[in-house]
């Protein structure tokens, strides 16, 4: 019989054990005209290269990079854009894979400075060519801001030096919480009023009341090893109002997930949101004009279609701004070569959870329409103040009506027409599906397997152990029968009558017996044949000679009668008796 698990499927789990998130790896649309500051206390600037990476500048071995941040991964890796520093090498050498590209190199040691923080010996990835991962000249790296549970190169590289830049800074000012906060702008937004910010143990000024919102615990959701450990939680029960107003029912493909709700990894790496299938084709299947386009797996809309969606987390609705919903930042064209726009919550396939992790992926798609905070709680180690559960914070950032404008003015030039017939959804009955692919199929069924299988190997070890004990069982039942059986059989069996000479007096001794007080289950059947043989052929014992003893000398069930003696033949005895 196959193995249940075959080894390209371990492989395959292999490969994804370190795989992380995606940047779109194609030119994106920028404009000149930034957005209004409003950078609170120390704040670290954030750039937005055109709505599809976010970065922050560090200082790496005394030479300054651009860094894509990103709450999904947990390494930092550097491609200098000249002479590379000086710095140690460690001479041991990793590859990060990602869900589009990988950067692999060497590790090196060197000082880092971050948001007034410098860290001595920081452990990362030297990158010489970075071409697989992206061709975007704007970042010159990535730095993970997941747990260190996560990162490859705390796996290759033991104690301090190994560990995150967020951990190793929170352990340096033990006095303050173990939490970042971060605010994503918007490219071509009019109403837009900040800038994106990066903040350690404080936050941006005016939206202080995050601390206040609900706490979404991050550590409650399934996960098979500690290093699938992210940045997630669960949506509210029936969480996804769709562009019709309706909720969209999806079910999740996490173990234990509760009835009706999704677990969501918050990920700043990824531009696009990756949804399940059903989610993705109830948002834009049902748009006329709308075609799924199979190589890039995303939808593509009419730019002026408006598409309202909203999440709940924690009780709170976080409603999409429709600039987010329908993607403009790229320049696609249809096969008739006229400009479309990429429906921005993509059906999730490169990324989807091997491990049954989670159902969905929440990119910048969605925290541009949300202030976030992140608390690591206990998962930094050797700091005294922070040892709370790790948790989340969300704060909601759009306001339809503000949004609605927005998108008339960007997307309609001023003219508001999205009461048009043309931009009437399509009845639920005509909506399409995408289609699924053998490779997505594939991976379904891994997942099914690979996220169950401690429940698989639970119930087939309790199936064993009960076959064994039926087995078991049935062999004592079996056992108990038969000697229930064999001891009826002793009991009703019917007592020997068969005569015995017994010893005459002044003759020779009769021919062997046993003795007249031994069960007659003892006598051997041969036995009792010779003594019934000499009997018949002895002439002492005629007819003529037989006297009939007295009752009182009849030996009865082997016992003679009250006055008798119990020891050996009664010598002066004639004539037979009963033996039995």
């Amino acid at each position: 019989m196959r193995s249940l698990l075959p080894l390209s499927l371990f492989l395959t789990v292999l490969d994804v054990l370190h795989t992380v998130r995606a940047v779109v790896p194609f030119e994106v649309i920028t404009s000149n005209n930034p957005p209004a500051h409003r950078l609170g206390r120390r704040a670290v600037p954030i750039s937005n290269n055109g709505n599809a990476a976010y970065m922050a500048n560090i200082t790496l071995g005394g030479v300054g990079v651009s860094v894509i941040l990103d709450t999904g991964s947990s390494d930092l890796w550097v491609s200098f854009p000249g002479t590379p520093p000086t710095t140690t090498d460690t001479g041991k050498s990793i590859s990060l894979n990602y869900a589009v590209g990988s950067a692999s190199g060497t590790i090196h040691k060197a000082e880092l400075k971050f948001d007034n923080y410098t860290v001595p010996d920081q452990a990362f990835l030297q990158v010489a060519d970075s071409s697989s991962f992206s061709t975007n000249s704007a970042f010159n790296g990535l730095v993970g801001l997941g747990p260190s549970d996560g990162s490859a190169i705390l796996d290759k590289i033991k104690g301090n030096a190994g560990e995150t830049m967020l951990s190793r800074i929170f352990q340096q000012n033990k006095t303050s919480s173990n939490y970042i906060t971060f605010l994503l702008d918007r490219k071509n937004d009019p109403s837009a009023s900040f800038t994106g910010q990066f903040t350690i143990a404080e936050t941006v000024k005016g939206l202080e009341n995050i601390t206040s919102q609900t706490k979404l615990n991050v550590e409650t959701v399934h996960r098979l090893l500690d290093d699938q450990q992210h940045w997630q939680a669960i949506t509210d029960k029936d969480s996804v109002i769709g562009p019709d107003g309706t909720t969209l029912a999806i079910k999740s493909i996490v173990p234990k997930a509760p009835k009706g709700q999704l677990v969501a990894v918050f990920d700043s790496g990824f531009t696009f949101s990756q949804v399940p299938r059903e989610l993705s084709d109830a948002i834009y299947g049902r748009v006329q004009g709308a075609v799924y386009d199979a190589k890039n797996e995303w939808w593509t809309v009419p730019c002026a279609q408006e598409l309202n969606v909203t999440f709940h987390f924690g009780g709170v609705a976080f409603p999409m701004h429709p600039l987010d919903v329908v993607d403009d930042n790229f320049k696609i064209l249809d096969t008739a070569g006229n400009r479309v726009c990429i429906g921005a919550f993509q059906p999730i396939t490169s990324a989807f959870s091997l491990f049954g992790n989670f159902d969905m992926i929440m990119g910048m798609t969605f925290l541009r329409n949300a202030y976030t905070l992140m608390d690591y709680g206990e998962w930094i180690e050797r700091t005294s103040n922070d040892r709370g559960d790790p948790f989340m914070q969300l704060l909601p950032l759009t306001n339809r009506a503000t949004a609605h404008a927005d998108f008339v003015k960007v997307r309609l030039n001023g003219v508001d027409t999205t009461g048009s017939s043309q931009f009437a959804l399509l009845p639920a009955s005509q909506q399409q599906h995408s289609p699924v692919s053998a490779e997505e199929k594939k991976k379904k069924y891994e997942e099914m397997i690979l996220s169950r299988w401690p429940y698989i190997v639970t119930g087939s070890l309790v199936g064993f152990i009960l076959l064994v004990g039926f087995i078991i069982w049935r062999c004592c039942c079996r056992n108990r029968r038969a000697k229930k059986k064999a001891s009826a059989k002793g009991f009703f069996e019917p007592k020997s009558e068969t005569y015995l000479p017994l010893q005459v007096h002044g003759q020779g001794s009769p021919p062997a017996t046993s003795s007249p007080y031994q069960h007659h289950q003892q006598e051997s059947q041969q036995s009792l044949n010779s003594q019934q043989a000499a009997y018949n052929h002895n002439p002492q014992y005629s007819q003529q000679n037989f006297h009939q003893p007295p009752p009182s000398q009849y030996y009865q069930q082997g016992y003679p009668q009250q006055g008798y003696q119990q020891q050996g033949y009664q010598q002066q005895q004639q004539g037979y008796g009963y033996a039995s």
